[in-house]
């Protein structure tokens, strides 16, 4: 196991962005885990729609009446804004990226953003990270939606929006350590410092492009988005090369 824990150098100002960022899907985490807890209304016409879209992904032998039962709030909630490549909308193309599902999931997605994010709002300033933050996580749905054009399945996460910062950060800060923790019991468990480029390099190829191309369908992780997020970023930053400054 290898989780990355942190980077150097930092920039010695706050990220009120990427903490911002932060807060927010924790907020809305937190909401979500209170409404995965409530049934949904039988009566809801939402239910009904989501029924038909899901069908085709149930287990084999599930009644509509089974799934029904199994439906929550939160469920019709990621139907209705998050990204279906099957059913897009403008609105699921920006509110996906803020929906989770779960702490596990969010966990991994926070930390990322806290490590990379911190760097790349410094070299942006706040707004204009926000503003690439979102580009590259449309980014991120857009890939996605062209590898699974027919799929019902909503798409939530903001980890395509965070390879997006990642993609920036490989540009711009090839020069950096991440401090990554190994845990390969029982023979070695500690920390190791990799260069940037190492790191964020394996994230892209190995995490993810070797396997969208072996297994495109397999985990449940969407590895075209973070694919998208990813050269989305790595894009920008080249274009931005030299005229984006610390604020």
């Amino acid at each position: 196991m290898f989780i990355p824990i942190g980077d150097e150098p930092n920039p010695s100002r706050t990220p009120v962005m990427t903490v911002t960022l932060i807060a927010v899907n924790v907020a809305v985490t937190l909401v979500s885990l209170v409404l995965s807890t409530q049934p949904a209304d039988p009566a809801d016409p939402l239910l009904a729609e989501y029924l038909r879209s899901m069908a085709p992904l149930l287990p084999p032998g599930t009644s509509m009446a089974q799934a029904a039962h199994s439906v929550s709030v939160y469920d019709l909630v990621v139907f209705r804004y998050g990204f279906r490549p099957a059913a897009p909308s403008w609105v699921a193309l920006f509110t996906h990226m803020f929906l989770h599902a779960g702490l596990l999931h969010l966990a991994g997605n926070m930390l990322y953003l806290w490590i990379f994010g911190n760097n790349v709002e410094a070299r942006l300033g706040p707004l204009r990270f926000l503003f690439w933050y979102l580009v590259t996580g449309v980014a991120a749905a857009a890939l996605h939606a062209a590898i699974n054009l027919r799929s019902p399945a909503p798409l939530v996460g903001a980890s395509g929006a965070i390879s997006g910062v990642l993609g920036f950060y490989l540009v711009w800060f090839p020069r950096n350590v991440v401090k990554v923790f190994v845990f390969l019991f029982p023979f070695y468990i500690g920390v190791v410092r990799i260069g940037a480029p190492w790191m964020l390099g394996l994230y892209l190829l190995v995490d993810n492009l070797l396997p969208l191309l072996i297994a495109p369908t397999a985990g449940g992780v969407a590895h075209g988005a973070h694919i998208g997020g990813f050269l989305a970023g790595m894009a920008a930053a080249w274009v931005m090369r030299g005229r984006a400054q610390p604020q």
